[in-house]
Parts: C-alpha cells; structure tokens; sequence
C-alpha cells in the first residue's frame, strides 16, 4: 500500500466517523473525546487495525485517535531524497527529536513512534476541523498545490 491510497482511504473513513457523530449532534469537545483510543477500540474496530489486538501505536496513556497521522508528516511515493544512500519516502517538517528516519530494507522512511505530539486531545483541540484533510493537506509532497 503506497502512502497516498493509505491518506486517502482513511480520509474517507474519518469523514465517516465525524459525519455519524456530527448526526448525532456531537460538539467539538464530544467528537474529541470519542475518538480516545479505548472508545475508539470499542465503537469503531474497523478504523484501525490496531483495534483488533487492543494495541496503541504510541506509549501514552490517553491516546487520541482522532488526527491518527501527523500534520508535520510528509511523504512523497515517489521519493523524497537520497538519505545515507538510499532513497527515503517519507520525513517530519518539523525534524522532531522524538522521530528518526530509518532504513527499512532499501528504503528510508521516517519512524514516529517515540513522538505522541498528534495523539493528545490538547494538540488536536488547537489544531481541530470537522474535515481531516484540512490539517493533514501538506502531508503528500507529491500533491501539487
């Protein structure tokens, strides 16, 4: 699966999500919190695939599934740039100290799981819309603006 048939079907199944909820007549704070990882587990295991196993992509406590990606992620299928030699797909704007990119066989790409910045409901609090695109639209490199 290439990044951007990832991007794109999970788009579709958050806007799912948010419109259901929206339905119901949720707020902003309400789709927030039903999107914590538990809930989220339980009302909607189709999602992720993470769901089935009860397995969290990050070590936090209260994870927030609602961004699932990062804003600062950028990924270009085609490539990026040479790194160390080899071809890297995928990097943070934001170089956080908390990711890394590494080699995975012949390709780089970059390796999130030490930073939980996207998973807490503060961060998506300040960085909410209703559409998933809105925030996560620079993510694909390849995309032409």
């Amino acid at each position: 699966m290439t990044y951007r048939s990832w991007f794109d079907r999970h788009a579709l199944k958050h806007e799912q999500v948010v419109k259901g909820l929206l339905g119901k007549g949720y707020s902003k704070e309400e789709i927030i919190e039903y999107f914590d990882f538990d809930n989220m587990a339980d009302k909607e295991p189709d999602f992720c695939p993470l769901y089935a196993e009860k397995k969290k992509c990050h070590d936090l406590e209260s994870l927030n599934c609602f961004l699932c990606a990062c804003p600062y992620f950028r990924f270009n299928d085609e490539g990026i740039d040479m790194y160390e030699e080899k071809p890297r797909y995928s990097t943070c704007s934001i170089n956080s100290s908390k990711g890394q990119s590494k080699a995975f066989g012949e390709k780089v790409h970059q390796d999130c799981s030490g930073c939980v910045v996207p998973h807490k409901a503060s961060y998506v609090s300040k960085n909410y819309h209703e559409d998933w695109m809105v925030p996560m639209g620079s993510c694909d490199m390849g995309e032409e603006t």
